[in-house]
């Protein structure tokens, strides 16, 4: 890192010709990384082919959990759906854990590649506890024969193999896709935009690695091949772990900053110590730290803002600081660097952006559990043919690629030359509020459906399993409808996280957006409860009961929807309240890649 202000003077080494990276990449060896001969679509390339197949590994055991739940370990649907949304939300929560130990001490390459052993090791014990267990009677764990009970010892190790992987993918997935982002050098144009296009591709290798588990993998495992499909995830998994230590000569990295949490601390003791000191309205008073002195390895520095003015005064140079400079000591207990309080206020900022993309998490979580129970109670046969319920996630998938290309492609440059200020397209702001206004249109769309499955009901049977004859094809608007929310949501989600957090937290951003996926999910999990109580009183059978003919699984796709309308305008005056962070030199002002103005 102290060869980055050379880079940044000087371009080029004279003797050799070789262009340096200008945003403070090492290679390998911690060098300054040479530009032609690192990073770029090459190892960005390797990344996304690992996510792919590591997508395709995870959501192989994902996709149809809530089915494996409830042929072969026996719970009802009720109770597989918040076992499923837990799960999930274990998961995502996991993101934490790993986006920490990458910023504060191993860097994103050594989290990646040891988390991805993590999840491999989960995936073959689930195979093997899977093939020797739990599919017993052999054969069991379709649609019409059940399996029977399981010991203690097998239910444990089946939950110690289930959330292993959810530790292992946990743990890389915030990280895999900031370690990608880090292939492209932001402070070089071009560069700068195919980081941009990256979070996109990112995406769409995330979707098309499940596209296989959610139709070839969801098919065998319908029919009750478990363990093959369980033995394929933990193979793909394995060829993602290969993939990616192949490509490590070409990558590049940053070091890691040290513990974000110490320096927050520090910078709320520093304020409240001074909590009665007089400044002045210029910022004049600030302490602005040299480069070379700083701890977070040549991290940019952040520009002083408005807002949050209490925190100003842990930057505050008072008589006492004056006096410990002059005798050569410096506590950073009670005196920060102005970039130090601005890292504070920059996550303080987004953290109502964040807490407003819960709610959309609940309705994304439908999709791996509620829906997949709505399809098993619709007409899934196609002459003799029959139609595995989790593998219409497929159409979700389609609609994310469709959409990405879609918008890439006709809306951004349509709305950029529309825009008489700027020619870029929506900010990522603005497409995470028209995510939520598709999402709300996707709820409805699913309690529509329900209504007509409902009406559809064997008239002969009305409290029969799987006895409407209204086919599953219908759900296709409303896995559409989500897939194209995904890629205003997700996608923009994905971008502004990793443009509004400081330099040295950029995993932390990714794993923002895998946090809030994870509380929908808890959030999901308690709502089903609430619902399932109150709807349960004076015996009645409930909104979600486990044969869904009997209950009312539309009434909570509208509340969905409800809730989903009423976070959308929450949402709205967030945006127009959140600042952008404001980066020394990010760019020069004709070379501004255009997605990090909100």
């Amino acid at each position: 890192m102290a060869c980055l202000e050379v880079s940044k003077e000087q371009g080029k080494f004279k003797g050799d010709t070789e262009e340096l990276t200008l945003d403070g990449s090492v290679d390998w060896h911690g060098r300054p990384a040479i530009r032609a001969k690192s990073g770029r679509w090459v190892a960005g390339t390797i990344v996304l082919l690992n996510q792919g197949l590591a997508t395709l590994a995870f959501f192989g055991v994902g996709v149809n959990l809530v089915l494996f739940l409830t042929r072969v370990m026996g719970q009802n649907n009720a109770a597989a759906a918040n076992s499923v949304s837990k799960w999930t939300g274990t998961v995502y929560i996991f993101s934490l854990v790993g986006a920490f130990l990458s910023d504060s001490y191993w860097g994103r390459y050594k989290t990646c590649a040891i988390f991805q052993v993590i999840f491999v090791i989960g995936l073959v014990s689930l195979s093997l506890s899977s093939y020797l267990s739990l599919i017993r009677p052999k054969g069991c764990g379709n649609e019409t024969i059940p399996c029977g009970k399981h010991s203690s010892l097998e239910m444990g190790m089946f939950y110690l193999s289930i959330y292993l992987i959810a530790l292992g993918n946990g743990g890389y997935q915030p990280n895999i896709a900031t370690f990608g982002a880090d292939q492209f050098d932001e402070e070089h144009s071009k560069e700068g935009y195919s980081k941009v296009a990256f979070f996109s591709y990112f995406y769409l290798a995330l979707n098309l690695g499940s596209l296989f588990s959610n139709t070839i993998l969801g098919y065998f495992e319908d029919e009750g091949l478990w363990a093959l499909g369980f033995w394929v995830s933990a193979g793909s998994a394995f060829a993602a772990l290969v993939l990616f230590l192949l490509g490590t000569p070409r990558y590049r990295h940053f070091k890691p900053s040290g513990n974000p949490l110490s320096r927050f601390s520090q910078v709320l003791v520093a304020a409240s110590r001074k909590w009665r000191a007089q400044m002045t309205s210029n910022g004049e008073d600030l302490y602005v730290m040299d480069e070379n002195e700083s701890p977070t390895n040549g991290n940019r520095k952040i520009l002083h803002t408005g807002g949050f003015k209490f925190l100003d005064r842990a930057a505050f140079i008072s008589p006492r600081d004056l006096e410990d400079q002059k005798s050569g000591v410096y506590n950073p207990w009670r005196l920060c660097p102005i970039t130090q309080v601005e890292e504070v206020k920059c996550i303080l900022r987004l953290l109502p952006i964040w807490l407003c993309t819960i709610i959309y998490s609940v309705v994304f979580t439908q999709m791996a559990s509620l829906f997949v129970e709505q399809g098993a109670a619709m007409k899934t046969t196609i002459s003799n043919f029959r139609i595995p319920p989790a593998s219409m996630s497929s159409f979700d998938i389609l609609s994310v690629a469709v959409f990405i290309f879609f918008y890439r492609r006709v809306i951004d440059p349509l709305v950029g030359r529309l825009k008489k200020k700027s020619s870029r397209g929506l900010t990522e702001l603005q497409r995470m509020g028209i995510g939520l206004v598709i999402a709300v249109m996707a709820m409805v769309s699913a309690g529509i459906v329900e209504c007509y499955r409902l009406k559809y009901a064997n008239s002969g049977c009305p409290h029969c399993s799987g006895t409407s004859s209204l086919s599953i094809f219908w759900q296709i608007p409303q896995y559409a409808l989500i897939g194209a929310s995904e890629v205003f949501m997700y996608v923009g989600q994905l971008e502004f996280f990793n443009a509004q957090t400081p330099d040295g937290l950029k995993s932390f951003g990714s794993a923002l957006c895998m946090t809030s996926i994870s509380l929908g999910n808890y959030v999901s999990s308690i709502l089903v409860s609430i619902v399932m109580k109150i709807s349960t009183e004076d015996h009645m059978p409930g909104w979600i009961p486990g044969n869904l003919n009997r209950g009312h699984l539309d009434r909570f796709y509208f509340l969905l929807a409800i809730l989903t309308s009423i976070d959308l305008v929450l949402y709205i005056a967030c945006a127009k309240w959140f600042k952008s962070i404001q980066l020394e030199g990010k760019y020069e002002e004709n070379d501004m890649p255009g997605s990090f103005k909100v």
